[in-house]
């Protein structure tokens, strides 16, 4: 029997475990981090880059430098069998092909790269070569959704061929694009895969997990006879390439991790749409005080006027904790405009800068922590917890992940994070998370 190749997700925020449980999430990628995911058990791993934070020369830099290190970690394990994800946004946005590219460069060459953008927790499918969203009980393309007008990584297409041929400038045209349909990824699709090469562009379509079943296991066997492939994905491929079988602990039963059945804290970056609809019930909920943070002047205060801000936070969340009460801090809401893309990235940082000095300060006796924003939580496990690498527990709710900080952690040891989307979930998502780790208190 053929062993399976080691999966290796290169995540350009930590969301992308959201559909598998067990493995490890890596926050540093030096030689001896990337040794750790490479002898770990689990078939998988994942390589938290926050690439999507970065402007596009940095997310190239930053993803040569873990492809230059990871290369040398494989060749001294001796590992020739491996497949890379490049693991991106369910909605389209991210550093698309750059980082793609520069992997191909580095760990390559590979006979295709794919993309699947399917992720059937969060209510994204393809059909047809056509991305689709869930909007309000509604499938839609997804370039009329919000996302299509991001800021930072806008476009005008769901019809995957012609989104590769913006992207690329060009470079790969619409028609030179393998189209892998529902009907034939259901037939199987063995000898088309055998005879890509030349890093193939391909995408992907996926309406159900079977679909994406169907297409891995004809992926792996093709790879154990030697073809190289690079993914381009949101997380339900990952589901069935790693094949993981059922999480240790249930969703429902995930408050037994919460430590001495204690109040947690949450901590909202994310200002998308859908993160604002799932803040207002929760403000609402019992056992919840809203802190808000005004983020409008971040950018002009002096540091003497952020530390004054930062202390008086700190002040009320602690006293909310002390009254055994959960305290959400959240950003203020209004969608600012920016005069360009360098701006908008340094507001980020300095936003998150904050928050993440929030984290720090929170007491050290919290039960549990939720993270909401792609972002947010890659800063929070790297930043905030400074952690090196998390355990996976698995998915409180549908595209959630938990992890749980190493017992020698200085400051929260054993804590459970939750890794929250901004862009999933129904309205109530966030209070649903909320009240399963309170449940029994």
């Amino acid at each position: 029997m053929t062993t399976k190749p080691k999966i290796i997700v290169l995540d350009d925020d930590p969301t992308g475990s959201q559909t598998v449980h067990s493995c490890l999430l890596l926050t540093r990628w030096d030689m001896e981090t990337l040794k750790l995911g490479l002898s770990d058990d689990s078939p998988i791993f994942f390589v938290l880059t926050n690439t999507r934070a970065l402007p596009p020369e940095q997310a190239a830099a930053v993803t040569r430098e873990v492809c230059h290190n990871l290369k040398i970690a494989l060749e001294t394990a001796g590992i020739q069998d491996f497949l890379v994800v490049s693991r991106s946004d369910s909605t389209l946005r991210g550093h698309y092909p750059i980082e793609t590219d520069v992997i191909a460069q580095e760990v390559g060459p590979f006979d295709a790269h794919f993309l699947v953008p399917a992720f059937f927790e969060g209510g994204r499918v393809t059909r047809d070569s056509v991305h689709y969203l869930m909007v309000d009980g509604v499938e839609t393309p997804v370039h009329e959704t919000e996302f299509a007008r991001d800021s930072v990584f806008a476009y005008h297409h769901s019809y995957l061929p012609d989104y590769v041929e913006e992207k690329t400038k060009g470079r790969i045209p619409a028609d030179a694009v393998e189209r892998f349909l529902l009907d034939d990824i259901r037939k199987g699709s063995l000898d088309r895969l055998q005879n890509l090469s030349g890093n193939q562009c391909g995408v992907v379509d996926a309406e159900t997990q079977a679909d994406l079943d169907k297409f891995a296991a004809d992926v792996l066997a093709v790879a154990a006879e030697g073809k190289h492939f690079l993914f381009r994905s949101a997380a339900s491929i990952l589901t069935s390439l790693a094949s993981l079988g059922p999480q240790p602990v249930a969703a429902a039963n995930m408050a037994e991790y919460v430590r001495q059945g204690k109040p947690g804290a949450v901590i909202v970056g994310s200002h998308v749409k859908k993160t604002t609809q799932q803040l207002e019930p929760l403000l609402q909920a019992p056992g919840i005080v809203g802190v808000m943070v005004d983020v409008v002047h971040l950018l002009d205060e002096s540091e003497a006027q952020r530390a004054e801000l930062l202390a008086s936070i700190l002040a009320k969340v602690h006293e909310i904790h002390a009254e055994g009460k959960t305290p959400v801090v959240y950003t203020s809401r209004q969608e600012l405009s920016f005069k360009d893309v360098q701006t908008r990235l340094k507001f980020g940082a300095s936003v998150s800068g904050l928050l993440m000095d929030i984290v720090r300060g929170l007491p050290s006796d919290l039960g549990f922590l939720i993270s909401k924003g792609g972002i947010t939580s890659n800063d929070v496990l790297s930043t905030g917890l400074a952690l090196r690498s998390a355990r996976l527990l698995g998915q409180v709710s549908a595209g959630c992940s938990m992890v749980r900080t190493p017992a020698n952690h200085p400051q929260f040891p054993n804590l459970p994070v939750v890794l929250f989307p901004g862009n999933v979930g129904d309205n109530n998502a966030l209070v649903t998370v909320y009240e399963r780790l309170s449940l029994g208190r």
